[in-house]
């Protein structure tokens, strides 16, 4: 389970490149670049939109991100 029932992101996933394509992104907050998804990054799906932030942004940023889940999460 990764989100409570009635959450934003409750609705379904966002979709997923096809196998064969390169994926290239890009950090939601100060545009660093990767070739696909890093294992020290930090991906949040807000809105049905995928967002992901750089190992930098995601330790700098982590008690913003820790204060917006429910207390039900910690």
């Amino acid at each position: 389970m990764t989100s409570l029932p009635g959450d934003s992101d409750s609705t379904g996933s966002a979709p997923r490149p096809e196998a064969g394509e390169a994926q290239h992104i890009v950090c939601a907050r100060c545009g660093t670049p990767a070739d696909g998804p890093q294992l020290t990054w930090t991906c949040s799906v807000e809105n049905g939109t995928r967002n992901y932030f750089c190992d930098n942004c995601a330790r700098t940023n982590l008690r913003a991100i820790e204060g917006r889940l429910d207390s039900a999460w910690w």
